[in-house]
């Protein structure tokens, strides 16, 4: 920073943020902004009128959702992707919760990135040689909304309620472009992002993108990394885990090593199942071993190591 080298702290969020902080003094690295968002119109409810954004680095994945960041392989796509959309409220990033059997009708708020993110439980890998973070992104949106509790016993007015995933067009996992989780590296030393590459192809073979030559998809799941010497280690997540939606399109088996100067991928393996951790490094008896945790909804948890020969 300014030619000096300082201690400090990054925290990712599911928002897709990351504030940077002095480690020894708690301040920020470059300016948090308090910037407008919208109110919501719950009864009752007190609403911020500004929410913290960092002013570097930038965003890492969607905030938010508009008729830009839909699907738009083709118009038919686009047309299916335009009228989910339109069932439910959308905005920028805070937009609230609607109160569901309001007069705005809507099956409720468009929550972009959703509740597993953006980053979730895998955080984020440093590499303190070159300054770089490397973040893994869900592309999960979700929708949330108030209404009445049904319990005997509540005294609350208001509750969250259970509302269906909003799936996209032709059954894809949501109404906006891929890819459907990525990794990105973002130098912490400019408060820039260097790239963001999709992890996996996904679907890349599904019937709604027949015809179409597209470039790897993303496959959506929680994912952790691990940054070595050369490489960034990355799997595809499980299908498994408290909130991810119903059907077998969450997750996958590929574990990879992507270059880390610059994401393209080094080499990969087909695991017996899903990444359900994050994986770790150690050296024993001079050979350098990789361990990562895996499970799924048909396979019990277990560890694989990796080694060179």
């Amino acid at each position: 920073m300014n030619g000096r080298r300082i201690k400090a702290l990054a925290q990712v969020t599911k928002q897709a943020h990351v504030f940077v902080l002095d480690r020894v003094t708690g301040k920020p690295v470059w300016p948090i902004e308090e910037r407008p968002v919208p109110a919501g119109n719950v009864p009752g409810e007190w609403y911020s009128p500004t929410q913290p954004f960092p002013s570097k680095p930038p965003a890492f994945d969607q905030q938010g959702a508009t008729d830009k960041d839909l699907i738009d392989f083709t118009p038919e796509l686009k047309a299916e992707a335009a009228k989910i959309l339109a069932e439910y409220k959308s905005g920028p990033l805070y937009t609230p919760p609607v109160l569901l059997g309001s007069p705005e009708g809507a099956k409720g708020t468009l929550l972009v990135p959703g509740t597993n993110g953006g980053a979730d439980w895998g955080g984020a890998a440093f590499d303190k040689e070159t300054g770089v973070l490397y973040v893994p992104s869900a592309h999960m949106p979700t929708v949330i909304a108030l209404g009445k509790s049904l319990h005997p016993e509540s005294t609350l007015p208001f509750v969250k309620q259970a509302v269906p995933w909003p799936f996209g067009p032709q059954g894809l996992p949501d109404p906006f472009k891929p890819p459907y989780s990525r990794l990105v590296a973002i130098d912490l030393n400019q408060g820039t992002i260097l790239w963001s590459v999709a992890n996996g192809d996904g679907l890349r073979n599904h019937p709604a993108f027949k015809g179409l030559n597209l470039p790897p998809l993303g496959t959506p799941g929680r994912l952790a990394a691990l940054v070595t010497k050369n490489f960034v280690f990355m799997g595809e997540g499980s299908d498994s885990g408290v909130g991810l939606p119903p059907g077998g399109t969450y997750g996958g088996k590929m574990f990879r090593a992507f270059d880390k100067k610059t994401g393209a991928i080094v080499w990969e393996m087909e695991l017996p199942a899903g990444t359900s951790g994050a994986p770790m490094t150690y050296m024993h008896n001079g050979k350098q071993y990789i361990v990562v945790a895996i499970s799924g909804r048909q396979f019990p948890g277990e560890l694989i190591a990796l080694a060179l020969p």
